[in-house]
């Protein structure tokens, strides 16, 4: 296929959708969206968030060293997008966007009650890259909406009508097109596993 030669820019797309959520240290809160977030290590479970150091959330956390992370839904996308483009600074973004602040089980930052996942984060370490600076973090506890887990315990994320971001637009997740490892399965255990 015919290709064109771009300059280096960051094209690694569709990515997650996320509202960060974080507090002062009055216990005030603030949410923020972010695109450039990652699982970055399985034990000790972590992931990092890319932050501007010029935006409100980023001082944030820098002094608590803490924020949540809320999976974004389909339903959650415009809650989100008010939230990536107006500051804490200068409103309420609980309130602006309709969203419901509830208590952590560790941190101090709230939980979006809205979200399907939050995932509560301890900042480990944080790199100064240039334009962003990522803040590595350990997951310190989760907590899942119990109607994505069905009857085996097994958590449907698929069940949970997520979003992401993609080249400057957000989109629903589609259906599924395999598990990991079904290009290597035995024909009869794929047979077996649709049902």
């Amino acid at each position: 296929m015919p290709k064109l030669q771009w300059k280096p820019v960051t094209m690694l797309n569709p990515v997650p959708v996320v509202m960060i959520t974080c507090a002062d240290n009055k216990g005030k809160p603030n949410i923020i969206t972010i695109a450039w977030t990652g699982t970055i290590n399985s034990d000790p479970p972590m992931v990092s968030i890319s932050v501007r150091p010029e935006r409100y959330s980023h001082g944030l956390i820098v002094s608590s060293r803490q924020f949540v992370i809320n999976l974004v839904t389909r339903k959650l996308v415009r809650a989100a997008d008010m939230c990536g483009v107006k500051s804490g600074r200068d409103i309420d973004k609980f309130k602006a966007a309709g969203l419901t602040p509830a208590a952590a089980s560790i941190v101090k930052a709230p939980i979006i009650d809205e979200s399907p996942v939050n995932m509560e984060c301890e900042v480990s370490s944080i790199i100064h890259l240039g334009s962003h600076d990522m803040f590595l973090a350990r997951i310190v506890a989760v907590q899942v909406d119990k109607r994505l887990v069905d009857a085996k315990g097994k958590l449907r994320l698929d069940r949970a009508g997520l979003a992401s971001f993609n080249h400057g637009e957000y989109c629903g997740l589609g259906r599924p097109m395999g598990y990991f490892g079904y290009s290597v399965r035995k024909r009869k255990k794929l047979k077996r596993n649709k049902k």
